[in-house]
């Protein structure tokens, strides 16, 4: 499949379902509106699955991992070899993403999209591995046009392979070292706003690692200059391959009526990608929460998203996905679990007459 023919797969989201479980929630045993974003979550997710009362059984949260040749820059307080670490612990089931998801009932798919070494082969690693990291963005293209289109392919082929072992709900996370400084490039370019309003502490930088940061940033725009009108050259200039791998996740998940939990800085700059590809992607994305990173807020506003949740997370990985997910589930099983008036025989609310 094409990445075009995948994008003209998106439909908006399905009225009549949202219409039914608007007037479903009207009647449920409460008063109207009083569940507030919850309703209005239930209602958005009815649209997306075309279901007037969806059900969130099979969770899945996919971990995309990928390599960063701007770490050369010393743009992270943690090394490059932590990556694949980490990988390895999301694997064996020790990283918070994995206490987090068996905690909402969420299974993990880790998915190796270019990390800098050949991991170890495992059953539950999924192998989509477009080259060994990104190319220095501070000196040049961080990727090939070809190898972006690569990875948006990969990312939905990832989806669309899960389809057979069921998925009602996406979860975005990410592992990368280095990956806040290509996210806050992409979020740069997309908004136009200046790096410094986007660049935030990552792994944990100081003031003085911020700046300069910050300084990368910008040297990175300069260098590959690129096309705020074009979302595929700003990937292949100065993104990631696990960036890429997301937004193509998200599109496949769109393009199969599957609502979309956005995880925080990097998970969003992947949906500005998706987004820009597609616009019709939008309606399908669900902020799980704002992330601690100072530009993340700017980020959702372009993206027209409101977050579930403010509990400043920046660790990544799709932790705060899986508490949207929850949140997610809650809310459909408000919608579908509920009794209406009539069936609880309670009377309604008094007209005004």
């Amino acid at each position: 499949m094409t990445l075009q023919e995948l994008i003209i797969q998106i439909q908006p989201p399905d009225s009549a379902a949202m219409a039914a479980a608007r007037e479903r929630q009207d009647q449920l045993t409460k008063p109207q509106g009083s569940l507030g974003r919850l309703e209005a979550l239930s209602i958005q997710i009815a649209g997306i699955t075309a279901k007037p009362r969806p059900g969130l059984r099979h969770k899945v949260i996919a971990v995309m991992a990928g390599d960063h040749g701007v770490v050369a820059e010393g743009v992270s307080a943690f090394p490059q070899e932590v990556t694949p670490q980490m990988v390895l612990n999301f694997l064996h089931g020790g990283a918070a993403i994995n206490v987090l998801a068996r905690h909402v009932g969420a299974r993990v798919e880790v998915v190796d999209m270019g990390v800098a070494v050949d991991l170890p082969p495992h059953p539950e690693l999924i192998v989509k591995k477009v080259a060994y990291g990104t190319d220095n963005i501070a000196r040049g293209p961080a990727m090939s046009r070809d190898q972006a289109e690569q990875a948006l392919l990969a990312g939905a082929e990832v989806i669309q392979e899960q389809l057979s072992k069921g998925i009602d709900i996406l979860g975005t996370g990410d592992m990368g070292i280095g990956n806040t400084t290509p996210s806050a490039a992409i979020a740069a370019v997309l908004t136009g706003r200046a790096p410094e309003k986007i660049v935030g502490r990552g792994t944990g930088l100081d003031d003085a690692g911020v700046q300069h940061k910050i300084n990368v940033v910008r040297r990175a725009l300069d260098v590959n200059q690129p096309n705020p009108e074009d979302a595929l050259d700003v990937l292949a200039k100065v993104g990631g391959f696990e960036i890429g791998g997301l937004a193509g996740a998200m599109l496949a998940a769109a393009a199969n009526r599957i609502p979309i939990m956005v995880d925080g800085f990097i998970s969003t700059a992947a949906a500005m990608i998706a987004a820009s590809l597609a616009p019709a992607i939008r309606p399908y994305l669900i902020a799980s929460h704002q992330s601690q990173e100072q530009g993340h807020r700017i980020m959702l506003e372009w993206l027209e998203l409101s977050p579930l949740l403010d509990l400043d997370l920046r660790l990544g990985e799709g932790t705060g996905a899986s508490l949207g997910i929850s949140l997610a589930d809650a809310a459909c099983k408000a919608l579908d679990e509920m009794a209406t008036f009539a069936e609880a025989a309670v009377a309604e609310k008094k007209s005004s007459s």
